[in-house]
């Protein structure tokens, strides 16, 4: 007698896999129609499609959309690459993007650069791979092979938060240089004539390189002292308290300070509160963004609103009227522009 011990046998019944006629014959319509409703739902009946999306619930179907007939055509996803993931103004961009291009049933892909032009050259090949309906990068500075890669491509390339260069096809956004002329300006007007900048990684970012030299020139042009301070690292509050820290001890008849952005005025704020330096009596500050806390803070900020809502709905609507087969104008741009938020820190 065999007194082995068995485990009991497991129910292995394998799971059949839903497909795309399973689709179609719950929903009482053909599989060419399932098919178009997966590539273009605007182009299905209204009846037809709430019958397809039933079924699909239904049944669990998950599409491949690398598949015969999908991948002759772009799929429902546009792939945007962001410099920073940690950067609440590109949050704003991607957050108002996502919310527009849910209406057509279009999903975001989400790229972290991390400033590196050979990062957003690898992840640029992976998302054409994936055929996107669109492709949004952030700004106009790109590696050659970017540029190549997206030259002839039939899908809207759309650069966004930066005017002013040569443009892959479609561009967004606004001049940086020309907010640190209003930055400068503003601080002049107040009457500080001993201006400093403080930035942060703009070794990399381009853009706040540009607002500081933007700032230079308006300080030039007006007779203004202006020194620029910075730091290497990603900007912060604790960047920002460092940065005034050398500022003062470099240039102590300072009376005006910009920032490359609000995290660091912030940490510029915080120092100031600590080191019993009156803000604006002894030291005026402007930011750059306006953030959620920039009005909650003590004293409330001045700083430059770049509109970065408004940069991801025009981005959603260029890409809406390419859907819909509209045709967009070779090198079309799109200027946001800014405001300046005039607070109680100037």
């Amino acid at each position: 007698m065999d007194n082995t011990m068995r485990k009991p046998p497991r129910n292995r019944r394998k799971m059949q896999s839903v497909t795309m006629s399973d689709v179609a014959e719950l929903a009482n319509v053909s599989p060419s129609t399932v098919s178009l409703f997966l590539r273009k739902p605007e182009a299905v009946s209204a009846a037809a499609s709430q019958a397809i999306s039933r079924a699909i619930d239904k049944l669990n179907y998950v599409p491949n959309l690398m598949a015969g007939g999908l991948a002759a055509a772009s799929s429902r996803a546009v792939s945007i690459l962001v410099p920073s993931v940690r950067n609440a103004f590109f949050a704003e961009t991607v957050s108002s993007m996502q919310t527009a291009l849910k209406k057509q049933r279009l999903q975001l892909i989400l790229g972290h650069t991390e400033y590196d032009e050979q990062e957003e050259e690898e992840l640029v090949r992976m998302a054409l791979s994936w055929a996107p309906a669109a492709i949004v990068l952030t700004g106009l500075s790109h590696s050659a092979a970017t540029r190549r890669l997206l030259a002839n491509v039939a899908i809207p390339v759309i650069e966004i938060w930066e005017l002013g260069g040569p443009q892959i096809d479609a561009a967004i956004g606004f001049h940086h240089d020309q907010v640190g002329i209003a930055a400068a300006e503003h601080l002049i007007r107040q009457d500080r004539r001993n201006l400093l900048f403080l930035g942060a990684r703009m070794h990399q970012d381009r853009r706040a390189r540009q607002r500081c030299n933007g700032f230079l020139q308006a300080a030039k042009a007006t007779g203004a002292a202006a020194k620029v301070v910075e730091h290497p690292d990603t900007a912060s509050a604790e960047i920002g308290a460092m940065l005034l820290a050398e500022a003062l001890r470099l240039h102590p008849e300072a009376d005006g300070i910009a920032c490359s952005n609000d995290h660091i005025a912030l940490g510029v704020l915080f120092a100031c509160e600590r080191q019993k330096i009156a803000v604006p009596d002894r030291l005026a500050v402007i930011g750059f963004g306006d953030l959620s806390f920039s009005a909650a803070c003590n004293p409330p900020l001045t700083t430059i609103r770049p509109s970065g809502d408004l940069i991801g709905r025009e981005a959603a609507r260029l890409i809406e009227e390419h859907l819909h087969g509209e045709k967009a104008d070779a090198h079309r741009t799109i200027d946001t522009r800014f405001t300046l938020q005039h607070r109680r820190s100037s």
